[in-house]
This record gives structure tokens, C-alpha cells and sequence, in this order.
């Protein structure tokens, strides 16, 4: 098996901004230009840019959400980029991703039960009612959520909550590759702190390979391994961690530095966040 799970070379995408007549050809707009990205199989390569670099486009092209106008995807030696749907589907199995919203992947009119296990029973891998249940119950185990979950609604979950079922849907079908993007924005940071302790334990005890997109540089620091920096579509730093934040080459890789406060970051201190308290104890918090 290759080292590289997933590379692009020279990846673009780009959409029909506007036409310059009604009848004329529409002008298009580069959101993602010449992206070339090695992921190594069982790494966390972090996603870093501003607001509108094109960091969400991009993880929704890794995962084959978007499918690319120029260049190539790569997973596991195979090309992705642009096999119809038939094709590509023996694979999604393998390609996941979490979203920023929970309630992007969440039905909010099915309970998690059937939310969790819907993508088992496509692929054909349930035994029937009560095998969703086990196999739900052991997913929201999984993420350190009570089995008795199984029965509720999102909108009866917490914002944590609601992430760590987000997470449990991703990784129904055992993937290997997952695309995290920004998913402890807009929780409070001690919540924060129990979702990325979690991904740092699933990544260590599944084998996952993760791209982590963010626009927490300390976060970026500690919990991965690789980081590219986005600009304008276009990644212009790429590099370890240790190297990129200690010797940046690029100026705007600099200049992010410098426009977030970056703390001291004693190294365990994801292996214990700020509550010890489990998370079937957190209520609302967790």
C-alpha cells in the first residue's frame, strides 16, 4: 500500500460567476487554483487560511463532493477526479467527512438511530431493527455519548453533543480518510477541548488519515502533523507543523503568525482538557 492515502496535482475548481451577455459564454471564477497536496496514510494535515480562501471548496473537492474542473485526486493510487458516480460509489465508504453544522448531516425529523445506521443499511451491512440499534448504540459509544441516545432528536442534543453524533454518522462505515472541517467553531472552549480530544484518540485508535480544517493556529499546532496554509485558492506554505510555525518562509504564512496570539502550548494539554468530567456528565457543556 502506498504511503500517500491522498494526493492532488495542480487541483482546480472553478464556477460560472457571471455572463457578459445573455447569450454569452459565462466568466468563470478560480475559487481553488493548482493545489498539489500529499496527505500520508494515518496523518492529520491541517487546513489554515482567512475567511473565503477557499478551505471549505477545497475539503468538499478531497472528498469528492465538488468534482474538480483542472488537475487530479488521488486515494490510495486510485484517480477519483472525475469517475461518474457508479464508480466512485464502492469508495465514498472510505471518504468521509464532518461538517461545521451538525445539522448538516443530522435529519432533524429521524431519531439517531436511524440517522447513524442510514449510510450501514445503503451499503447493505444491517441485519435488521436490531442490529440498527446495536450498531447505533455502539457508534454513539464510540464517541462518548450515552446509548440510550439512540432514541432522541438533534434538536434534543447539545451543541457538543450534536458534534459528537456529527462524528458518529462520519464514522459509520469504518473510513479511512475524513475531512474535519472547522468543527468546534462556535463551541465554548471547554467543549472544544472534549471534541478534539476525541478526534485525537478515534484518529489514534481507528488509524484515521484527517484533514483538519481551522483558523486556530494553536489548535493546528498540537493536533497535526502537516499544515498547509490557503491564500486566495492557492496553498503557499506547505510543510510539518514544527517547521511552518517556527520558520515560516511566506509572508502571508507570517503574517497569520503574527494577527493571532498564539499561547505557550504545554504538549499534553489536549490529553487533559480543562474538566476531567466525563462527557455523559458534561449535560449542555459537552
Amino acid at each position: 500500500m502506498s504511503e500517500i492515502l491522498l494526493r492532488t496535482g495542480q487541483l482546480g475548481f472553478a464556477y460560472p460567476a457571471r455572463s457578459t451577455s445573455l447569450f454569452g459564454k459565462p466568466v468563470m471564477r478560480d475559487v481553488i487554483k493548482s493545489v498539489d497536496l500529499a496527505v500520508p496514510r494515518g496523518a492529520v494535515l491541517g487546513l489554515v487560511g482567512e475567511s473565503g480562501s477557499g478551505k471549505t471548496t477545497l475539503g468538499r473537492l478531497l472528498v469528492r463532493l465538488l468534482e474538480p474542473t483542472s488537475g487530479g485526486i488521488q486515494f490510495d493510487g486510485v484517480e477519483i477526479s472525475h469517475l461518474p458516480e457508479a464508480a466512485l460509489r464502492p469508495l465514498r465508504a472510505r471518504i468521509q467527512m464532518i461538517f461545521q453544522d451538525p445539522q448538516s448531516s443530522l435529519n432533524p425529523r429521524l431519531p439517531l438511530a436511524v440517522t447513524l445506521t442510514r449510510q450501514l443499511e445503503v451499503y447493505g451491512r444491517l441485519k435488521g431493527r436490531r442490529d440498527r440499534r446495536d450498531r447505533a448504540a455502539a457508534l454513539l459509544d464510540l464517541v462518548g455519548l450515552p446509548t440510550a441516545f439512540v432514541d432522541r432528536y438533534p434538536h434534543e442534543l447539545s451543541g457538543g453533543q450534536r458534534q459528537r453524533a456529527g462524528i458518529a454518522r462520519a464514522l459509520a462505515l469504518q473510513p479511512d480518510f475524513i475531512v474535519a472541517d472547522e468543527i468546534v467553531s462556535g463551541l465554548d472552549v471547554s467543549t472544544q477541548a472534549h471534541i478534539l480530544m476525541l478526534l485525537k484518540e478515534l484518529r489514534t485508535k481507528l488509524g484515521l488519515t484527517v484533514v483538519f480544517i481551522s483558523h486556530d493556529l494553536s489548535v493546528v499546532r498540537v493536533l497535526c502533523d502537516e499544515v498547509a496554509i490557503l491564500r486566495g485558492g492557492e496553498v503557499v506554505e506547505h510543510g510539518q507543523v514544527g517547521r511552518i510555525f517556527s520558520q515560516p518562509q511566506h509572508a502571508y504564512t507570517r503574517q497569520l503568525l503574527a494577527a493571532i496570539p498564539l499561547p505557550d502550548v504545554e504538549p499534553g494539554w489536549l490529553d487533559d482538557p480543562p474538566s476531567r468530567q466525563h462527557p455523559h456528565q458534561q449535560g449542555s457543556a459537552a
